[in-house]
């Protein structure tokens, strides 16, 4: 017996040390992909010494004798601290993911293979400035020298994650920046999207209903919505299955509808300053992922310093100040997209018709290589209206007449982009002129610009805007038939028709995606808008001074009053407050009437360590499934996000919007009272089930948690452990503070969708600006910089935002000297 016992402990210490063992040859060459924040780097392509100082943030401080020095520095940096996610942005614009990931990446492969994004990046290379190509290739040859100390100075393979997926890695090239601009504006549309969801659900409803469920923004301008079977003839019975979305994989650029991109930005002019100066704030909301999408740094240009948020990949500035100029960047919301169902001649698959008969396609076979399977080789076909998209995809199948194929006409498919020209172009513009005279060549994604310097203040809306016949069938809201001329684009309206907003008299201006303009078709920008909700709190909190400083712009950034929630509430619970006698403990009843009398007293601040966010989420939640589910059944799910809009219509019974309160399947007619009552009830019995019954203790930040996930390795058991970030948080949907939920899956409430840049610019003392980004400057699990911002983020703090160099260096904790090669 003791000898066994012996043998199992020898077994038990063995498998301890070989365990502790791998873990620490793990860790080593993991750690050997760390980069050395001192020291010297002799490469070639530098015209003279060039400084990269780190600050305690990792916030690299960029000195050269030539911009194009700077921009090669910019490129080494970025390499330094997000080489792999440099990478796997380069791969998703090309359609290669695959390679690495197998299978299950394959639909976001054929997606971006059919839209060509690469080759349009790569045919708009021929189009850049001088200036512009010069900064791409010396931003390129700065990314390959860190690749070639990668590859010679025994550097890790460059990322921990290339141990997992290594592969040989290509030069960078000026078109790999491009490309990467270019996914980033299809990460910012969701026109593909939503084209089909109004037309799946246009089969079914009356055009009405549609409008109720997928309303226009209220104002001037607004279209009646035609039927689309009159539009489209043979298009497919009505099916409400729910539809799979190979769209939405791992890596995809393509965001559900309801997490499509958002952002604030305002300014003050002088007259409402208290500094004497202008002030704006920024704070563009993407998809929270570990690292951030963000990157800070300062480039010391021969036009002056800049500093602000790039994207690794790109060498621009997408969001900062100079010493004179300060810009910030929202979604403009821009109908940018159309759809349209091809004939295909029965007769010729290779031709399409056309308005004059029938025309050929443009075409070419691609491969995909496809790790652990066999390659695929999908048939790649344009019309002149665009590409034809993945017959699979976007619910494509529900819509599509029998015989046709779908293309889509984009703007960021242009072959001739000189977006990334003129952000770099802005960078060195020294006032509100120049600068809006930059985004003349800005092309996609359509971006409203809010501009500062420190005499003025301007909106601009920058980026090429499609022009429609005033006859087209759909007024570009469904789908519609490729061959009809009335259809199709006419053009593109010049820049100088772009909205644009100079000095209002009010002293202050801003966005918060809301509707800019109420042009009337075919000079409108859309239909639907981003926000209807976090722009009334906006107003409020401008006009609640008479004059703002830094510090009010702060507040006004991390305001988490959600004006849904007051604007809903006295709607769904007008009927129940206080009506009824005081039921016994333990019932639901009670439970109903604790959970209104907290309702009751709450302002609508979605802050963390309270319960009312959480009961008004979890109600509002249920309320819209019950409004919809009976009438969409499985097609519900495509709708799992709560559109205030909706709520309010039904409500008020606006248009005979109050139908959807009645359950088609009971005999009884159900009132938006019961529905309300019903709702509520559900939305307890969930709480109870995941957060437990007494509702006094629960805390909205254990729902609203911010996911930061890891886009690779976030699902991999116990590396998930190290590589994703969870912090409790405030805000919600409709917050300016804004945390966007997915409100379906596992955790309907977690906080997925947010601001991950804040920036606030005072033009009266610029060095007091500041900013900070989600997560860390760093790529690498095990650095101290990779969620290291992500504290100061969550607690809604800010780091200085300096262009002074001697302060750089006075607080460096690194700095790397890159010295031209012999």
């Amino acid at each position: 017996m003791g000898t066994a016992f012996r043998w199992l402990f020898r077994i038990a210490v063995g498998l301890v040390v070989l365990s502790l063992g791998a873990v620490a040859l793990v860790y080593y060459f993991a750690s050997r992909s760390l980069p050395d924040y001192s020291g010297t780097f002799e490469v070639a392509g530098i015209s003279a010494p060039v400084e990269i100082v780190r600050d305690n943030a990792d916030v690299p401080h960029i000195f050269g004798a030539t911009d194009d020095d700077v921009y090669y520095a910019l490129g080494f940096a970025h390499a330094q601290d997000r080489f792999w996610q440099m990478l796997t942005l380069r791969r998703t614009a090309q359609g290669r993911l695959s390679e690495l990931f197998g299978a299950r990446t394959l639909s976001t492969d054929v997606l971006l293979r059919r839209l060509d994004i690469y080759g349009a990046a790569t045919a708009s290379v021929a189009v850049q400035d001088e200036y512009a190509l010069s900064a791409l290739e010396a931003y390129a040859a700065g990314v390959n020298a860190w690749i070639t100390e990668v590859n010679a100075g025994a550097r890790g393979r460059g990322a921990p994650e290339m141990w997992l997926f290594n592969h040989a890695i290509a030069p960078w090239q000026p078109a790999d920046s491009l490309a990467i601009a270019k996914i980033m504006a299809l990460q910012l549309t969701t026109n593909f999207q939503d084209e089909v969801l109004r037309a799946r659900l246009s089969l079914a409803l009356p055009s009405e209903r549609v409008e109720d469920l997928m309303p226009a923004t209220p104002g001037a301008g607004l279209a009646a919505l035609p039927e689309y079977a009159a539009l489209v003839p043979n298009a497919p019975a009505t099916s409400f299955a729910e539809a799979d979305h190979p769209e939405y994989g791992p890596l995809s650029p393509i965001n559900p509808p309801s997490l499509g991109g958002a952002s604030n930005a305002w300014a003050a002019s002088v007259s409402r300053s208290a500094t004497g100066s202008t002030l704006l704030a920024n704070d563009p909301h993407l998809g929270l992922t570990a690292p951030s999408i963000w990157y800070l740094a300062q480039l010391e240009l021969q036009s002056g310093g800049v500093i602000g948020a790039t994207v690794p990949g790109m060498p621009n500035i997408l969001t900062g100040r100079s010493a004179d100029l300060g810009w910030g960047i929202t979604t403009t919301y821009v109908d940018d997209v159309d759809l349209y169902q091809e004939e295909v001649n029965p007769a010729n698959a290779d031709q399409y018709r056309g308005p004059d008969g029938w025309e050929e396609f443009v075409q070419r076979e691609t491969i995909i290589n496809v790790a652990g399977a066999a390659p695929v080789t999908i048939n790649l076909q344009w019309s002149a209206n665009g590409p034809v998209l993945p017959p699979e995809q976007f619910g494509l199948p529900y819509i599509r007449p029998p015989g046709h194929v779908t293309t889509a006409n984009w703007t960021g498919l242009s072959r001739e982009d000189t977006s990334v020209a003129a952000g770099l172009d802005l960078m060195r513009a020294h006032s509100v002129e120049e600068g809006q005279r930059a985004l003349s060549r800005f092309v996609a994604p359509p971006t409203t610009v809010t501009l500062a310097d420190r005499n003025n203040i301007a909106l601009q809306v920058a980026g090429v805007l499609p022009r429609r016949d005033a006859d087209h069938q759909s007024r570009g809201r469904l789908p519609t038939l490729g061959y009809i001329e009335e259809n199709r684009w006419q053009g593109t309206f010049p820049y100088g028709e772009n909205p644009s907003f100079n000095d209002p008299a009010g002293g202050i201006l801003g966005n918060t995606n809301n509707k800019i303009t109420d042009r009337p078709f075919p000079e409108h920008l859309a239909f639907h808008w981003g926000d209807t909700q976090r722009v009334q709190r906006w107003e409020f909190l401008m006009q609640e001074r008479e004059v703002h400083t830094r510090d009010s712009f702060i507040e006004a950034q991390l305001d988490t009053i959600s004006q849904a929630a007051r604007n809903l509430l006295p709607l769904i619970g007008a009927d129940l407050w206080f009506t009824g006698e005081a039921a016994p403990d333990g019932t639901p009843e009670r439970q109903r009437q604790e959970a209104l009398a907290l309702l009751a007293e709450w302002n609508g601040e979605m802050n963390e360590h309270l319960p009312e966010p959480l009961i008004y989420a979890a109600w509002l939640r249920a309320l819209q499934n019950r409004l919809i589910e009976d009438e969409l059944g499985p097609f519900a799910a495509e709708f799992p996000h709560v559109e205030p809009l909706f709520i309010e219509r039904v409500f008020r019974d606006i248009g005979g919007a109050a139908v959807w309160c009645d359950v088609q399947q009971s005999a009884p007619v159900e009132s938006c009272t019961d529905l309300s009552r019903m709702a509520l009830d559900d939305a307890l019995v969930w709480i109870g089930e995941h957060y437990g019954q007494d509702l006094q203790s629960l805390r909205w930040g254990d729902a609203h948690v911010a996911r930061h996930d890891h886009q690779v390795m976030g699902n991999v058991p116990i590396l998930s452990w190290f590589v994703n970030i969870r912090q409790s948080t405030s805000g919600g949907d409709f917050t300016l503070n804004r945390g966007l939920t997915p409100g379906t899956g596992e955790h309907p409430f977690a906080n997925v969708h947010a601001a991950a840049y804040r920036g606030v610019y005072d033009f009266a003392d610029p060095d007091s600006s500041v900013f900070v980004i989600s997560t860390g400057q760093s790529g690498h699990p095990l650095s101290r910089h990779y969620d290291d911002l992500g504290d100061l983020w969550r607690r809604g703090e800010y780091i200085p935002m300096s262009l002074d160099a001697g302060l750089a260096r006075a607080a460096a904790t690194g700095i790397i000297r890159l010295e031209p090669a012999d």
